[in-house]
């Protein structure tokens, strides 16, 4: 049995409602569980959803204050970060919501959910490795020959996934190539979003825990080391056409 024990939570993507009923599902109250487990944010906690910044303090009251968070960057989180810093942007694909948010508020008001995400971002790992190696979260996959290496490379991949720059090339949306189907059926437990799933995807010990809440699915919890799952229903509108669609290769009783 683990040490500590997590909840880890799928992208979130300023959907604030859902995530305090998430927690509450839960059984926290105030940010702290009767039992000190420990909440797991696996990126993406910005853009498309309607509170975006009230996501940002949310999280960033949990990691610094209350001390029973863990957080990890996603791509819209890198992306809204180079913003911040001054860095050309593309204002599109989500980032949108997040700046009409910004742009409503005082300049002291802007000035300090700025710090708080600047230092939520610079002070978090890129990927992070639970319970002695048992468990690796990223938000958008690592290969487990990955695990422990560094670079832009790896940073790509936890970010984006793995992507097809080909397709690119040819000014055709990027691709996501199925990583996890590639990865051989071992420990440790890989667990990541960034892809809206209907249900939560498993497949060769990785779990892909992004149910597309924004998107009017569900914002999910795996915990560990029980190896189950919570999940709410999402309050946003569906949108079918948002969810990547696989046959289900596993379910979580066939690693019990």
């Amino acid at each position: 049995m683990s040490e500590q024990m997590y909840d880890i939570i799928g992208d979130t993507h300023g959907c604030y409602e859902e995530c305090l009923q998430l927690m509450r599902t839960c059984g926290y109250k105030d940010g702290q569980h009767p039992e000190n487990r420990m909440l797991v944010f696996i990126g993406d906690i910005t853009d498309r959803g309607p509170e975006s910044l009230r996501m940002i303090k949310l999280v960033h009251w949990l990691v610094f204050e209350r001390k029973t968070a863990h957080y990890i960057p996603g791509n819209h989180c890198n992306k809204l970060y180079r913003y911040f810093k001054g860095n050309r942007v593309v204002i599109n694909h989500g980032l949108e919501t997040t700046v009409a948010e910004l742009n409503a508020l005082s300049r002291d008001e802007y000035l300090q959910i700025k710090k708080q995400f600047m230092q939520l971002y610079e002070q978090s790992p890129l990927y992070l490795v639970l319970d002695h190696g048992n468990v690796v979260c990223s938000h958008a996959g690592i290969r487990r020959h990955d695990i422990g290496k560094k670079g832009r490379q790896i940073q790509s991949f936890v970010l984006y996934g793995d992507v097809d720059h080909q397709s690119m090339e040819k000014g055709q949306p990027p691709k996501r190539r199925d990583w996890a189907l590639k990865e051989e059926r071992t420990m440790p437990w890989l667990i990541y979003g960034h892809t809206p799933v209907a249900s939560p995807r498993i497949v060769n010990a990785t779990i892909n825990i992004d149910t597309g809440c924004v998107f009017g699915g569900l914002l999910t919890a795996f915990h560990y080391p029980e190896l189950s799952f919570s999940s709410v229903t999402s309050n946003q509108p569906l949108q079918v056409d948002k969810f990547k669609s696989y046959e289900q290769e596993e379910t979580i009783d066939d690693y019990k």
